[in-house]
């Protein structure tokens, strides 16, 4: 039996939330948080989580070790997730014990494999690049080539993509792990599309964004909103969003990565169920962040509105350099912060490292000329170094 009923569920440090995984996502969720005055506490395998200074509680332990999730949940009203990659069984147990579990643990452990999310796509008639499953070892040659090969499991933040355009690839870089090879998709833009859905069914979707890709990193290196689209393809894409998180009965918050082709089609070609670097931009741009978002749907509060604040916005990630090393040294930014429409978030690393996310910056405006104009001139200002030389 549950501990406390949805609708008893009330804000304020009498409600106890967990969230596994104390990265910059559970950062900018514990800020969120204090606005409704909310206890949130934390675990992470890291002592140097960004979480760390700013949570009620801090555990340091394994996310992926079931009795630790476990004990380090037992005693909370609800917990959540910044990141995927957690014990399963450990939350099946909090789960059964009466603690809220949200997203559902079925669907952080559908998510958690790349070949089951492919296949939940396949079954339920979600547009996606035509794929086959690579067991550990197999051929990977079977699709011809270019084909995009992931990693089913542990992949994150660009690690464990690759394209493969000949043998000589496989040779030098394919992975031998159990794997999904794609299609390539003849890429046109990459869409994203952040949806939330509570316990009843109600839905609130944010305005399409457009990601640019490093193609070093293999990492957003910024992004526009809403997206340059016509009107119909931005119907279209809220729609495809919407039923995956409808087909799924999806409970928290979701972000959809979409290619839309330059034949004009659309496909979906993953899902994260939670917080994601496509939505940092509603911090300013939105009327309600997609972090307070979150915390709305795990405390049962109604949802918020998702209308724009501003015409435009867009945003970067601040990237260690490709030799950064030490403690990081924020290149610049001083000219940024002097520019109108732009806001900082540092991330509290610290340490950087090769292409490490430690922070992002905002950008909003009247149109997109003036926000993309402002973000071509932070991507050549902008830089994040080391105190150390690798």
């Amino acid at each position: 039996m549950l501990r406390k009923d949805l609708t008893s569920l009330h804000t304020g440090p009498s409600l106890r939330i967990g969230v596994l995984g104390g990265g910059q996502l559970g950062r900018m969720m514990i800020q969120s948080a204090i606005d409704l005055d909310m206890r949130v506490e934390v675990m992470d395998p890291s002592h140097e989580a960004p979480c760390r200074s700013l949570t009620h509680r801090f555990v340091q332990g394994d996310l992926n070790d079931s009795d630790a999730v476990y004990d380090f949940g037992k005693d909370l009203d609800v917990i959540t997730i910044e990141i995927e990659h957690v014990s399963v069984e450990g939350l099946h147990r909090l789960e059964a014990s009466g603690v809220r579990v949200i997203p559902k643990p079925n669907h952080i452990a559908l998510i958690q494999d790349k070949g089951l999310q492919k296949q939940f796509f396949a079954k339920h008639k979600i547009p996606t690049a035509d794929f086959t499953l690579i067991d550990e070892g197999g051929d990977l040659t079977e699709m011809g080539f270019p084909v995009v090969q992931k990693l089913r499991v542990g992949g994150y933040d660009g690690k464990g993509v690759q394209i493969l355009k000949s043998e000589s690839d496989i040779v030098q870089k394919g992975f031998t792990e159990a794997s999904v090879l794609e299609q390539a998709v003849d890429i046109d833009k990459e869409l994203g599309v952040i949806v939330a859905r509570n316990a009843s069914g109600a839905t609130a979707i944010y305005p399409i964004v457009e990601s640019i890709f490093d193609p070093n990193a293999n990492l957003v290196s910024s992004l526009f909103a809403p997206a340059q689209i016509d009107d119909s393809l931005t119907e279209k894409a809220k729609i495809l969003a919407l039923n995956v998180v409808e087909a799924m009965d999806f409970e928290g918050l979701m972000a959809v990565e979409l290619f839309l082709s330059k034949s004009g089609e659309l496909f979906v070609n993953e899902i994260a169920p939670r917080t994601h670097n496509s939505g940092h931009h509603t911090i300013e741009s939105n009327r309600t962040s997609q972090f307070a978002q979150h915390l709305r749907v795990v405390a049962g509060l109604p949802l918020g509105d998702v209308s724009k604040i501003h015409n435009a916005s867009g945003m970067i990630n601040l990237l260690g350099s490709a030799d950064a090393a030490g403690a990081p040294v924020y290149e610049r930014l001083h000219e940024a912060i002097e520019m109108a429409g732009v806001h900082p978030h540092l991330y509290g690393k610290s340490q950087v490292k090769p292409f490490r996310k430690m922070g992002h910056v905002t950008v909003t405006g009247s149109n997109h000329e003036e926000v993309h104009k402002k973000v071509l001139k932070l991507l050549e200002i902008l830089c994040v170094t080391g105190t150390q030389e690798r």
